[in-house]
């Protein structure tokens, strides 16, 4: 029997009998939902990780740094990521000034977020004296825990879906009104974006020299990043009324200058290796 026809005879997905709720529990006539729960574990977890990378040898910054640039990121997640969404996808957000503070509808955007975290790594480096590019490679590492847990509550939520698939793990989602099977994209991301990325970032950190040529780490993130969300886009069902650029989706479009950068620092790391000295830590990195 062909894999097409064993396809064919599963049976897909109904999103409402996984039992999934966006609201995770409620504290009188308050909701806290999951997308909420997943940005603030996503943070927490990310600086708990980011202080245990400063705490080797030869790290651009102490854990006085990493504790200030938690409040930072905190905010250019938020701000940056929301006024994103509106920016790219929905400018009709502007006109309704107040929807824009309606985080628990959902509608962040990565590239917004991601505008929101660079100056907030900006302003710390400038207020500090920080190397900039180092201080990237190690946020870098922090970053994809938090990836994968706001896209796994963007399944919960049952938003950001994919397009229209006969594979026996399709999914229907009630908000498409259509009964028609569609991809998980939202887990693909969470996989790819958080789970992989997250990896190969664990792997270069800890078992290679990578931290010590500045912009490594961050190159092979912003590379990584753009090439896996460009490749799902093509699964992924594209925003109503949202434009692309030259065939792209605009989730594409985002994700080539993205891709550029990465891969200029990746190529341009090794000429800027150079003897660094701790500001946390003990010994002396040659």
């Amino acid at each position: 029997m062909s894999l097409d026809i064993l396809f064919a005879a599963a049976a897909p997905i109904n999103w409402v009998d996984l039992g999934l709720k966006p609201v995770a529990f409620s504290l009188g006539p308050i909701d806290i939902r999951w997308y909420s729960l997943a940005y603030i574990s996503g943070i927490l977890l990310g600086w708990w990780y980011l202080v245990k990378l400063l705490s080797q040898p030869g790290a651009p910054a102490a854990k006085r740094h990493a504790d200030d640039f938690i409040a930072y990121a905190t905010l250019g997640i938020i701000l940056g990521g929301r006024l994103g969404y509106a920016l790219f996808y929905r400018q009709d957000l502007f006109t309704h000034p107040l929807d824009l503070l309606k985080l628990w509808e959902g509608g962040m955007s990565f590239h917004g977020g991601l505008l929101g975290v660079l100056a907030g790594i900006y302003y710390l480096v400038r207020k500090n004296g920080l190397n900039w590019l180092r201080v990237h490679d190690y946020v870098a590492c922090a970053v994809p825990a938090g990836m994968c847990l706001g896209r796994i509550a963007n399944f919960i939520n049952g938003e950001l879906w994919g397009r229209p698939t006969t594979l026996p793990w399709g999914i229907i989602f009630p908000g498409t009104n259509d009964g028609i099977p569609r991809h998980p994209s939202q887990l693909y991301e969470a996989g790819l974006e958080g789970l992989v990325i997250g990896l190969v970032l664990l792997f270069m950190f800890w078992k290679t020299d990578a931290r010590y040529y500045p912009g490594r780490l961050v190159g092979v993130f912003a590379t990584l990043m753009g090439v896996f969300r460009f490749g799902v886009e093509f699964l992924r069902e594209p925003d109503v009324g949202v434009e692309g650029i030259f065939g792209m989706t605009m989730g594409q479009a985002l994700c080539v200058p993205l891709i550029a950068v990465g891969v200029y620092c990746i190529a341009t790391s090794k000429g800027r290796r150079q003897r660094v000295e701790p500001i946390a830590g003990q010994a002396s990195v040659g």
